[in-house]
């Protein structure tokens, strides 16, 4: 195979992933070209594979996923000025027009052409990141030049910008108590965002004694096991309840334990058909809010991982070469064993 071929990881459908060499693309005068640092294995991506959709966006063609990644710049193009060879990079997976009344007023991320690495929001898809090596441009790209940060820590800066995303909808929460629905990688990133925001006290919520390890060493200052305590012993607790389960239960914990005027986010994807008792948001006067992405938030995570004033180390699982991708996936599958799983490069 020549130099210009490269490995892909790509999902053609449910539960059918396979490796295939693609060719290098060409390199525009603003192009960076990358090869793959840590590319996490997220929720959307384990979807895309298991049920091959992800709420309305169906695989209808070959899907290349990986939104959350780092990198090492190969090549730049003529004009690049921000990263050079060798130089380790975070990379930002959205690319929003930049035109539209959503970006002008300042909410990116719910730009109308957006264009979100690794998603079959788009048809063609916006191929992501599982490759060998890939081309962005360079206003995607953050070069991190601290010799200490691991490419594994840089990756983890989009699903901590969704935490800080999360938080921020929320709105100021200094001295209050936080509850956190589902200890993942994003329940997780939830819990260090309202540490970072000055919240009191954060409680985390899972099935999983796992997760729930995960979500102490992440900073909550307590945990529940919501197969243990009844919902109606962890009611109208909470000033702020995120969702980040994706689970119609923790929905319903959320609910009750908000405090009356308290407010919900929801960072999970729920599903499509679900009964919704909007009465309690009315009776108790309960702001309910969504968190879709993120958008300045990438930067401060960014800037938040560099500086290590959050420490994502103890989240990431493991790292397996890109040709184990079929064992990677089936590993962040397994909850009982894994948090983040990362694909690197041999």
């Amino acid at each position: 195979m020549s130099s210009r071929w490269t490995l892909a990881c790509r999902i053609h459908g449910k539960l059918d992933l396979r490796l295939q060499p693609e060719e290098a693309p060409p390199l525009g005068d603003h192009d960076v070209l990358l090869r793959l640092g840590a590319g996490g294995i997220c929720g959307s991506d384990m979807h895309y594979y298991e049920h091959g959709r992800v709420g309305a966006f169906e695989v209808r063609e070959p899907l290349v996923p990986g939104h959350e990644a780092s990198g090492v710049v190969v090549a730049v193009g003529a004009s690049v000025s921000r990263v050079r060879p060798g130089q380790k990079v975070a990379i930002n997976p959205s690319h929003p027009c930049g035109h539209c009344d959503y970006c002008r007023s300042g909410r990116g991320n719910l730009c109308r052409s957006m264009f979100f690495l690794g998603s079959a929001s788009v048809f063609p898809h916006a191929q992501g990141m599982f490759r060998e090596q890939f081309v962005l441009g360079e206003r995607q790209l953050t070069a991190i030049d601290e010799p200490g940060i691991s490419l594994g820590e840089i990756a983890c800066a989009e699903p901590l910008s969704i935490g800080l995303h999360a938080v921020n909808r929320a709105g100021p929460m200094i001295g209050e108590t936080v509850l956190v629905t589902g200890a993942g990688t994003i329940g997780c990133m939830c819990v260090m965002a309202a540490r970072l925001a000055g919240a009191a006290q954060v409680i985390a919520v899972d099935l999983s004694d796992r997760a729930l390890a995960m979500a102490r060493q992440a900073g909550a200052d307590s945990t529940i096991r919501s197969d243990d305590v009844p919902t109606s012993e962890w009611s109208d607790i909470a000033d702020v309840a995120i969702e980040a389960a994706g689970h119609p239960a923790a929905l319903a914990g959320c609910l009750r334990a908000a405090k009356r005027g308290g407010r919900i986010v929801q960072v999970g994807t729920l599903p499509p058909e679900l009964p919704f008792p909007a009465n309690l948001v009315m009776q108790r006067e309960l702001s309910y809010l969504g968190a879709f992405r993120a958008h300045l938030e990438f930067d401060w995570a960014v800037q938040a991982i560099r500086s290590r004033r959050v420490d994502v180390r103890p989240l990431i699982t493991a790292q397996l070469p890109l040709s184990r991708a079929q064992e990677a996936f089936e590993l962040a599958l397994d909850r009982s064993r894994s948090t983040k799983v990362q694909l690197v490069l041999e």
